[in-house]
Order: C-alpha cells, then structure tokens, then sequence
C-alpha cells in the first residue's frame, strides 16, 4: 500500500487542528495530496483550481477525513481573478498560518497575457507573487510561506525582457526561467519579512519529477505517454512523494524557524547561482511589480532591512 504524504514527510503526528491553509493548484496532482494530507492532520483547508467540479470533489475529501474545505476558482492569468482570490480568502478565514503557492504549469504555446506578459511567466510567477502581496497582512504570526519551485531553474539566468514577447518561445527554457523566479522571490520575501520584523517564514520547494502529477499533459509529442508509463516504476518520484516535499517546509516542527531555503529532498538546499543572487532577487521584487503596475510590497522593509 502506497504510503500517505504525511507518513512519508515524517509528519503524520504533527497536530493541524484549527490551522488555516490556502493550497493553490489543489484539485490534482501534488498539490490536491497536499491539501488532503493537511486535512488529514486537523487543519482547514482552502482549495483553489480553475475546475468547478474538480474542487467540489476534493472538498468532498476533505469531508470525508473530517476536515473543513471549500473551493474558490480563479485563473491565474488574470490579476483581478488572483485579486479575487485573496478577497474570498479573507472573507472566508479569520487568518491564514498557511500559504502554498503551488498552482503553475508547464505550456507548450507561447502567448502574452493581458498585461502583456509571457504566459508561463505570469502563471507560475507573478500571480503567486500578486497573491501573497495581497494576502500578507492576512497571515497569522507563525505563519508559513511555501512557493513550488524546481529543479529546472538550474541552468537559466533571469531575463526580464524575455518575458515581454513570445518571439523565439521555448517552453521548457520559459518554464525554467519561471522556476528560477520562485527561487528569487521566496527568497527575498524571507529576506523582506524578516526586515519588517514578521513572524512569518517562506521557502521553495523542488517536488520531484512527478509523471502523475498532471504535469505531462503540457509536455509536447510522445512524451506525455513515455512518462505515464514510468509511473510504475520505483525510481520515479510519487504524486505521494511530491506531496510530502511540500509539507516539510509547511507543517513540520523542525523547519518552523527555517526561512529563505530552497528545498528538495526534505531539505534545505543550495539553489543554483542564479537564484542566489541576493541583490538580483532585490531587483527582480521590484521590477515584478511594475510587471503587475502594483506598488512593491514590503518595500519600507527592503529599505530598512535589505539595502543594496
């Protein structure tokens, strides 16, 4: 029998009762594990997909196990659904201890959002960072931020303006790139929340390569068959095993005071050059919210705390 993510985070004791998380991308794949295992453990879980009927069936899970879960849509690529988001999220909790931005995908086309942003780039980047922006006076002191980065973020250098056009479009260099954008600004939300004197903690995840995740319906040709059929074999990270990644840095006591890591393998890290550049992570705040026309959050913080 396949064991559950929280068995395997080591976890499975750790008491969630009347925790508030917000698991995004939550009606499949790791991120739906992930949210069933924290019900599991006590706590109340927000699910959030783009599916109506895909988060009314993991809301019925969450039942089922005797959690509290409601679903609330919205789409990724569109910065007044993310806004929306939030909105429900404070409406519906009366603080949230736990934010895991995990929705993202991996897209073979190269198209512009509205605001004229790459795709892939917006998706898996700038709404998880418009949505903790949001969110932030929301979360609860000992509150935790939990971002799914990737190991495909080694190998790339940060390129803003590779993000303003879809001339060229490589879907696997655009999903890399945006992963190394996790990287960066997990980081420098540590680094932010910190200098603000937050009891608040964010780090990255790498998950694993993971065929039943959901991940390879985005992946071009043969390959989505080639990888649904190394989910048999023992090698290939588990949705199960992806899951627990994500509830190390969430729930587990032993990184309750651990911020500003990139994780994988259950633990901390070092990221590849790139995405430890501290002063390009300070830039690249900054230049995400022009991106978004927001004013930077935590900006007092950056300048009290972070300077160049």
């Amino acid at each position: 029998m396949t064991k559950q993510p929280e068995t395997i985070a080591g976890v499975e004791d750790v008491d969630c009762t009347g925790l508030q998380a917000l698991v995004t991308g939550s009606t499949s794949g790791i991120g739906r594990a992930a949210a069933l295992a924290l019900g599991r453990l006590g706590a109340d879980v927000v699910v959030h997909g783009r599916d109506r009927e895909a988060g009314a069936t993991v809301v019925d899970e969450l039942e089922a196990v005797g959690a509290h879960g409601r679903f609330i849509r919205a789409d990724f690529a569109d910065p007044g659904s993310v806004r929306e988001l939030a909105a429900s999220v404070r409406r519906e909790t009366d603080g949230l201890d736990l934010l895991v931005n995990n929705a993202g995908g991996f897209f073979r086309k190269g198209r512009l959002t509205a605001l004229g942003v790459e795709y892939t780039f917006h998706v898996n980047h700038l709404s998880p960072y418009l949505l903790t922006a949001e969110l932030l006076d929301h979360l609860a002191d000992g509150a935790r931020v939990v971002t799914t980065a990737s190991a495909a973020h080694r190998g790339t250098e940060l390129d803003l303006t590779s993000v303003r056009t879809v001339e060229g479009y490589s879907a696997t260099w655009a999903y890399g790139h945006s992963k190394l954008a996790n990287v960066l600004f997990a980081n420098e939300l540590a680094a932010r929340l910190d200098a603000a004197g937050r009891d608040v903690v964010s780090n990255s995840v790498h998950p694993g390569a993971i065929p039943g995740s959901g991940f390879s319906r985005f992946l071009p040709g043969p390959l989505p068959r080639v990888l649904r059929a190394l989910d048999a074999l023992p090698v290939v990270t588990s949705v199960a095993d992806g899951a627990a990644e994500l509830l190390v840095p969430a729930v587990s006591p032993r990184t309750a005071d651990v911020s500003g890591r990139y994780f994988a393998d259950q633990r901390p890290t070092r990221p590849s050059r790139a995405a430890a550049d501290t002063a390009a992570a300070r830039r690249f705040w900054d230049a995400s919210a022009d991106l978004l026309e927001v004013e930077p959050p935590l900006s007092d913080a950056a300048r009290t705390g972070s300077g160049d």
